[in-house]
């Protein structure tokens, strides 16, 4: 179901214990295999906690982060950690007013100081410029008409990975380089002689990494010698007719009962979830039968361990907010459309997992009402008689890697790996544009594809 809902702030969010995410993020992100997100801020909670502010009149209003003075030569606001390395920054700018065709709007990273940073400027000129900044001192990495115009909203992205430096308007690149000037910093919010508006920050800890990821960084680390998924699928202990959706929070154990009773059984859009999981929430040892509505909903994080689909309906589970969301063991089958729809920002961890007779496993929404970047990293996981394991857009800068995967009764190899797409606005229609390995959105190498 490609449904949006507003998030709250939920600053360094990754399913690690709190000493090894301080240990990580102190030591810079750049040591991080996933591209996880680790900040991310939409402004939907009114307040601006956790920025740091530097000149401007800054103010929260209507779920954005507004900057309203053209008089201010300088305003900024910072966010993050100073000792930030390898990441990638996002988010939505609208320029609201230019009081020159020098004056800018725009998105920082690595900012290691109020004047020291890299900064992607939408400039009143209808340009956009990567900078790197030293005070006044101003390197220009690259630069794109874009048509910069007041009272629209634009996607914006840097990317920083060692000395390699890329800046990007709506998923187009418009400058890059390689340039030494900082090597660590905070992320930042800035306008020079101009107004405008911020929204749904998101920070990703890394921009390139091996193509399998080290299961150190994983939520939960998953052993090297770990067995496949079950072949067969599991007996229900008793069956359950539900009539409403079942809200969770903390940690519903299902004992292995057959639950079912919602919707339609078919694909129809807007039909209820059997299960709505609260930000946190725990789903184990449950067999999801039909019919089973929209299936899961995750509103924030959460973890579903051991859950069985017999037959999904509209979807097997929807990650709707939250930053990192863990599928462990357990397996769907007969999903006409898709398994797992992600609809919010952050990560996506699918790992001892099988899959039978569906379209695609998972799927980034590709015209959700706000344009996340999203990833999906799956690990130990058997396929059979499945059009697509992933799904993703990017043009927004989606990622999908791959590690342990089984594709049965395949002989002619027709089981699509990673299907690249052109996300769209809300009301269009996604165009397929590729698929394949290509070690930017499409992470995995032969020896991570294993056909029996």
């Amino acid at each position: 179901m490609q449904t949006s809902r507003a998030r709250l702030r939920r600053p360094l969010l990754l399913a690690v214990g709190a000493g090894a995410t301080v240990a990580a993020l102190a030591a810079g992100m750049g040591t991080s295999a996933f591209a996880a997100t680790v900040f991310s801020d939409t402004f939907s909670d009114g307040d601006a906690a956790g920025w740091s502010k530097s000149g401007g009149t800054w103010a929260v209003a209507g779920g954005a982060f507004t900057q309203s003075s053209t008089a201010s030569e300088l305003a900024r606001q910072f966010a993050g950690q100073s000792g930030w390395t390898d990441y990638q920054v996002q988010a939505r700018v609208r320029p609201t007013g230019f009081a020159s065709s020098s004056a800018l709007v725009g998105l920082a990273a690595r900012a290691s100081s109020s004047t020291k940073m890299y900064r992607l400027a939408l400039l009143g000129s209808g340009r956009a410029e990567l900078q790197a900044v030293n005070g006044s001192q101003i390197t220009s990495l690259g630069s794109a008409s874009v048509g910069a115009a007041t009272g629209t909203w634009y996607t914006l992205r840097i990317e920083a990975s060692g000395s390699t430096i890329r800046g990007y308007v709506n998923g187009a690149q418009v400058g890059g380089g390689s340039n030494s000037l900082v090597g660590a910093g905070r992320i930042g919010l800035v306008t020079a002689y101009a107004a405008g508006s911020f929204d749904d920050v998101t920070v990703d800890s890394t921009v390139s990494s091996p193509t399998t990821p080290p299961t150190s960084t994983s939520p939960t680390p998953t052993p090297t010698g770990t067995p496949p998924p079950p072949a067969s699928w599991p007996t229900p202990t008793a069956s359950v007719k539900v009539d409403a959706t079942v809200p969770v929070s903390g940690t519903f154990d299902g004992g292995m009962k057959r639950y079912y009773g919602i919707g339609d059984g078919g694909q129809s859009e807007s039909q209820d979830p059997m299960f709505e999981l609260a930000a946190g929430a725990t789903l184990k040892n449950v067999i999801i039968g039909a019919p089973a509505g929209d299936g899961v909903h995750c509103e924030g994080n959460c973890t579903l361990v051991n859950v069985w689909w017999e037959d999904v309906g509209e979807d097997a589970a929807t990650f709707r907010g939250g930053t990192t969301y863990t599928v462990d063991g357990g397996g769907a089958r007969s999903a006409s459309d898709k398994v797992f729809q992600h609809n919010g920002p952050g990560t996506v961890y699918i790992r001892n997992f099988r899959v039978e007779s569906s379209g695609k496993l998972y799927r980034a929404c590709g015209n959700c009402s706000t344009s996340y970047q999203r990833h999906v990293a799956m690990d130990n996981v058997t396929a059979t008689g499945t059009k697509v394991l992933a799904g993703i857009n990017t043009n927004w800068g989606d990622t999908a890697r791959f590690s342990r995967i089984t594709i049965l009764n395949d002989p002619n190899r027709s089981t699509r790996i990673c299907v690249k797409y052109q996300g769209v606005p809300k009301g269009s229609e996604p165009t397929e544009i590729g698929e394949g390995a290509d070690g930017v959105n499409c992470f995995y190498s032969a020896s991570d594809i294993t056909y029996r």
